[in-house]
């Protein structure tokens, strides 16, 4: 017979010989999602006895985290902007320097509302939905958002992301690639589209090499190709509106090659970037001008 305290020992050992580098945090929360409880309960009755079944699912979990799967996917879940979101290997797993365009783009959404204007708001490449749904839970004055994706399975589990937090009504899930689905001019766009280079590929944590979805990480050597697509389709396209802004997410290298790119081709475009919690240029804000 297992007790809490000891399957939470040995699982932190395991994964810390497998150099994982959370591990006592990662054995805690594998172990809370086994027992279906809230972590503060295995410090609390920490002489508990685990069932056979629940032992074997726990050491299942261990196995599969030593080997560097991300502990989102053995839960299905993840947290972000404060909300409990489920996603599995079709869509990427929530970041939170996401958050920071979340608040950049709810601050735009309350701005034009406290002007007395109602935006269009729309998220492209929405994966899991945090974005639009996120926005449609903080900002109950948005009637409806966009939101669109060229995966079908990203779709499905936005969908059921809408459910979980009572927005399916509001979100307008559309499938397609980029802008083409979008029915309506757009007052707020935002997106978080691939943008790691293949070139950065032995970078990246295994973990994240091994198991999200390569379609979602990457666009070409650079990062750049589907961003630069984005903002040609942006130009020639009737999808925004007068004054319409955009939240975009992008790599840390790429401030230079963009701001080029965009004074290039939007000229009069105003151009605006935001630094990450750990100091790198991580979002990109556009606002827009067809005079």
């Amino acid at each position: 017979m297992t007790t809490i305290h000891q399957a939470l020992e040995q699982g932190a050992l395991t994964l810390t010989q497998a150099g994982q580098t959370n591990a006592r945090l990662d054995a805690q929360v594998l172990l809370s999602h086994t027992l279906q409880v809230e972590r503060a309960v295995l410090y609390t009755y920490p002489e508990r006895i685990l069932t056979p079944a629940q032992e074997q699912q726990f050491l299942t979990f261990i196995q599969r985290r030593s080997r560097g799967e991300p502990v989102a996917y053995l839960t299905g879940h993840k947290e972000f902007y404060g909300l409990d979101f489920l996603v599995d290997k079709r869509v990427l797993i929530p970041r939170p320097e996401t958050e920071l365009l979340v608040e950049a783009a709810l601050n735009a959404c309350r701005q034009m509302l406290e002007a007395g204007h109602t935006p269009v708001v729309a998220d492209i490449g929405t994966g899991s939905g945090i974005i639009p749904v996120t926005l449609a839970v903080q900002e109950p004055h948005l009637p409806y958002l966009y939101a669109s994706d060229i995966s079908p399975g990203a779709l499905d589990v936005a969908y059921l992301n809408c459910l979980r937090h009572h927005v399916e009504q509001r979100v307008r899930l559309l499938h397609g690639d980029l802008l083409a689905p979008l029915p309506e001019p757009i007052d707020i766009l935002t997106a978080n589209l691939p943008y790691v280079g293949t070139d950065e590929l032995d970078e990246l944590a295994p973990g994240v090499r091994a198991y999200e979805p390569h379609l979602a990480l990457f666009s070409g050597p650079q990062g750049l190709d589907l961003l630069r697509r984005f903002f040609m389709e942006l130009q020639h396209s009737q999808k925004l509106a007068e004054g319409a802004v955009v939240f975009l997410e992008i790599g840390y290298r790429q401030r230079e090659a963009l701001t080029s790119l965009l004074h290039e081709i939007w000229p009069q475009a105003k151009i605006a970037f935001t630094k990450d919690y750990a100091g790198w240029d991580r979002l990109l804000q556009v606002t827009l001008s067809f005079v």
